[in-house]
């Protein structure tokens, strides 16, 4: 990979970057070559991206002197951060600061920015409709991403902002998947009510960002939502059962129950839920499949990433 263009891929070992990472080094003719940024780069994920051609290296996103010697030499970066390695919207927000202030003193090439919607620019804090949370937070999770926005705008930054969807791995790996009920049946409980809602597969993410950053710089400034599929939860429910090889009841619940399960982070997912249901059309039009699949002609709808993970989705 001998002069092709570096890009610093921030959470390489984790969903998004991952999916990101591996879309690049599967490409050998794609002209980039992937710098693979860990907190562990001895870590197994790590190993594996560096067997395939990665150069990984140690960089930590509260250490600000640590992403600037990441991001130097660089062509472009993606940048993501992990809301739910530390429920802190604060921490975000100073992470990407740290980001944005790495990719403009390395002057990057082209930035990528793993973003959500600031809810509160749609629903007030003074609004009661969605409570708020923390005192100044609507979906927390969403806000502070998108409160950070303003990290790479104001630094005058080639950036592209890509939004993600629902991760169909929720299913696997955040409780979200069929429960078991008394009856012995199974139902899917999402508080979405009759709406629709947009997903996608995480490795589908990273494939997305890869179709960015090979259009380039030409797409900075743009808003890219993502998204696999949308669907109901009834249609959920159905294709659920069809790859599991039993019924699967849709069963909503309201978002003041989901709020009220007590997990770390329900509240903020409920509040997330209902930010879905009551724009719903919004983040139809923010999020199309269509535009998706023009950058990433490989992307799965919701039965294509069943047929290959129904099966490590736990039936609770």
């Amino acid at each position: 990979m001998s002069g092709s263009k570096i890009i610093a891929v921030v959470g390489a070992t984790g969903a998004q970057g991952g999916g990101l990472a591996r879309a690049i080094l599967s490409d050998p003719r794609g002209g980039f070559s992937v710098r693979a940024l860990t907190r562990h780069p001895e870590s197994g994920a790590a190993r594996d991206l560096a067997a395939r051609g990665a150069r990984v290296v140690a960089a930590d996103l509260d250490d600000a002197a640590s992403v600037r010697e990441a991001f130097e030499g660089a062509w472009g970066a993606f940048c993501v951060t992990n809301f739910w390695e530390h429920f802190s919207p604060e921490r975000e927000e100073a992470q990407a600061a740290h980001m944005a202030e790495a990719a403009a003193r390395a002057g990057l090439a082209h930035v990528v920015w793993s973003t959500l919607e600031d809810v509160r620019r749609f629903v007030p804090l003074s609004d009661p409709s969605i409570p708020t949370l923390h005192g100044k937070y609507k979906v927390p999770h969403f806000d502070g991403k998108g409160a950070s926005d303003r990290q790479f705008t104001e630094r005058g930054l080639p950036v592209t902002f890509v939004l993600a969807s629902f991760y169909w791995e929720n299913l696997i790996h955040f409780g979200m998947g069929p429960r078991r009920l008394e009856d012995g049946g199974l139902a899917l409980t999402f508080p979405m009510a009759d709406r629709t809602l947009t997903g996608i597969a995480a490795e589908d993410i990273g494939k997305c960002v890869y179709g960015v950053f090979l259009r380039g710089p030409a797409l900075a400034g743009k808003h890219i939502g993502l998204a696999g599929d949308a669907l109901t939860g009834e249609r959920m429910a159905a294709a659920l059962g069809e790859a599991i090889g039993e019924p699967v009841a849709y069963r909503p619940l309201s978002f003041e129950a989901y709020r009220a399960l007590g997990f770390p982070g329900a509240d903020d997912l409920g509040n997330m839920f209902q930010f879905y249901c009551d724009f719903e059309e919004l983040l139809a039009q923010s999020r199309s499949p269509e535009a998706s699949r023009e950058l990433n002609p490989e992307l799965e709808d919701f039965r294509a990433w069943l047929a290959v993970n129904a099966s490590r989705i736990p039936l609770l």
